[in-house]
């Protein structure tokens, strides 16, 4: 069987398709046929980077993807034949993160699924929602999962409220597309107008292109009568954090997702004291999260926006188009 390789620090063009032998799952442990692969910023960024991150090399990239059960170890309850989807962390089954859970997460500690065939713990997958294709499946571990996270702890977003959403990537679609399931009001920013008239098409309340309007916190103060959003999905970071912290409520929420700005920066702590602001770390979420999003997902036949698919030869073109950033809503390879 094939599998992609991250070989060195040279980058995306330096991937190798590798030939390696069908793994046997062990007990506890199936092997999966994957039919596609979606791809995150972070898989782009370890690909890059693997040499700062410590990889191994080789390591297979990639930790999203769903296909079916061929084989099954010992004492595991699922059979040949069964859709699963992969888990993004193989250890995070319930509760509260821990530092052994996050040393569990596929494409970067552990080996990923950009291959033909891959073993994981019964733990590590979730049956697929019947509704979904294969394709469809493979974009929910990471951006759809963060997503549900940051709209549903440490408490559950209610109809009426208002949630800003930062651009229009993964996570930002996958969140409108849970608000407008959940009657929540959002306002969205970008710096396309095509993009923003798309985000309305799934049910966005307002838009703030940052471009033509860089003041889009005062905008976004402008929108709710002064009062400021009840919650953030921030995955800009360091560029944008001050005034996501400014375009929040007293006593909001900003989930802290990204930092498509860059990873330096300094936030000054004043405003969130006077606000009481509750700023939560979000690092995807657990396979309880993830049953609880599927839940709603088939309730609502919830369809994911997938921008292009690529064939499993042309992973690395996958990858450049991810670095352009022309998309909108997710990309995936098929196996």
């Amino acid at each position: 069987m094939r599998a992609w390789e991250i070989v060195s620090g040279d980058g995306v063009d330096s991937l190798e398709l590798a030939e390696r032998e069908t793994p046997t799952p062990g007990p506890g442990q199936v092997r999966v046929r994957m039919h596609a692969n979606s791809i995150n910023y972070r898989d782009l960024t370890t690909i890059e980077d693997p040499v700062s991150r410590k990889l191994p090399f080789p390591t297979v990239p990639n930790s999203d993807g769903a296909g079916v059960v061929t084989a099954v170890g010992e004492g595991v309850g699922l059979s040949p034949g069964d859709r699963v989807t992969s888990c993004f962390f193989e250890d995070w089954t319930a509760g509260e993160i821990s530092a052994a859970a996050m040393a569990s997460a596929l494409g970067g500690a552990r080996q990923g699924v950009l291959a033909e065939e891959v073993i994981l713990p019964e733990g590590g997958v979730i049956p697929t929602p019947a509704h979904l294709t294969d394709a469809e499946a493979a974009t929910l571990p990471c951006a759809a999962l963060t997503a549900w996270h940051a709209l549903t702890l440490p408490r559950p977003i209610t109809a009426g409220e208002t949630v800003l959403l930062l651009g229009t990537g993964g996570v930002s679609v996958f969140a409108q597309q849970f608000c407008t399931m959940m009657g929540v009001r959002t306002i969205v920013t970008s710096a396309s107008d095509e993009k923003l008239a798309r985000m309305i098409a799934l049910g966005a309340g307002e838009t703030v292109n940052y471009r033509t309007n860089p003041d889009w916190d005062a905008a976004v103060l402008d929108l709710t009568g002064g009062k400021g959003a009840d919650r953030v999905v921030e995955v800009g970071g360091p560029g944008t954090f001050d005034r996501s912290v400014n375009a929040v409520r007293v006593g909001g929420i900003i989930g802290l997702i990204g930092i498509l700005t860059g990873a330096a920066g300094q936030a000054s702590p004043t405003s969130i004291m006077r606000k009481s602001i509750t700023i939560r770390g979000i690092y995807v979420g657990s396979r309880a999260m993830f049953a609880d999003m599927n839940r709603a997902i088939a309730a609502h036949e919830l369809k994911p926006v997938i921008d292009q698919g690529f064939a499993f030869e042309d992973a690395r073109a996958a990858y450049h188009t991810m670095r352009a950033a022309g998309h909108f809503g997710k990309l995936v390879i098929n196996i």
